[in-house]
């Protein structure tokens, strides 16, 4: 029992050291030609997002909304491969039973 007790509290040790690291991460995704921009770090946060201001203005609503998330999709994905790769590094693995 205090076996896992330890196992357990490691675990949260490498999870807190890992969010601390995907901080520094970032990613950079676009859509429709760089037109709509966006930043995220490692833990998936969105630290920027740029609209090119004319086609700000020109794109229909649903098209803009359809950019913005196409970007945004295009960031998680990246982020997810940066995450998997820290993992990977820091060879985080969860222990038998948990």
């Amino acid at each position: 029992m205090f076996e896992k007790l330890k196992q357990f509290k490691d675990l949260r040790n490498q999870a807190k050291t890992l969010q601390e690291t995907l901080k520094t991460v970032t990613v950079h995704a676009d859509a429709d030609g760089g037109k709509v921009q966006v930043v995220m770090d490692g833990n998936q946060q969105i630290i920027g997002l740029e609209i090119d201001p004319e086609y700000l203005h020109a794109a229909k609503q649903e098209e803009l909304q359809k950019h913005i998330a196409e970007a945004v999709n295009s960031a998680v994905k990246k982020s997810q491969i940066e995450m998997a790769k820290k993992v990977k590094e820091m060879n985080i693995s969860l222990p038998p039973g948990f």
